[in-house]
This record gives structure tokens, sequence and C-alpha cells, in this order.
């Protein structure tokens, strides 16, 4: 599957080790919750939401979110965690019609 355009951002943008900083990942993702109907068609669009999202780093799981298809469009995922040196923050998120993404993002706390 192509990867959806996604991005994770971290507040605030300067920090040092031990600071606990606010992680959103956001996503573009239909969210479909298979009641909606095509305007032309009139046939029912399929479900397809996001159903699992995993905050990862350096290789060990932070937090994962069970999420329902009642989520907007293009939803936003947000945590708070320490960091704790340099390294990598992996966001990975799977969907009910088994599509799975990840995004990264290097974690260089200053100082």
């Amino acid at each position: 599957m192509e990867a959806r355009k996604s991005l994770i951002k971290i507040k605030p943008k300067r920090y040092k080790n031990g600071e606990v900083v606010k992680v959103s990942f956001m996503v573009m993702h239909p969210m479909e919750t298979g009641s909606r109907k095509d305007k032309k068609t009139k046939k029912l669009i399929p479900a397809k939401y996001i159903n699992n999202v995993t905050f990862n780093y350096n290789g060990k799981d932070i937090t994962t979110m069970k999420v329902w298809e009642s989520l907007s469009v293009n939803p936003v995922f947000t945590t708070y965690m320490k960091v704790d040196g340099k390294g990598k923050l992996k966001v990975t998120y799977t969907d009910n019609t088994g599509e799975v993404n990840e995004k990264t993002k290097k974690i260089k706390p200053k100082g």
C-alpha cells in the first residue's frame, strides 16, 4: 500500500533531556464509517477507519490508542512523552482494512 501523508509535531520545538513534550501525529485518512452514501451512486461507502495507533520511542511502546470509526477525517492523535536521550520516535497505525503505515522522527534534545 502507498504511504499516506502524515506528520509528527513535537512541542516545544526545543527540549532537553528529562523534559516532557507533547507529541502530535496527524494523518490524511478518510475515516469512513460505512454508513454514508456516495452522492452519485447512492451506494454505501465502505467503512475505512484507523483502529489502532502506537507511539514507540527507541524501541519501547509509550502508548497505544484504540480508535473507533466515529473519529473525524484526517485525525490528530496526541500524547506526552519524557525525552530520554537521542533516538527515534515511531508512530504506527493500522486501519480496519489491514492498511499499516508508519512515520518516524529523530529525537534530538538540546542540552
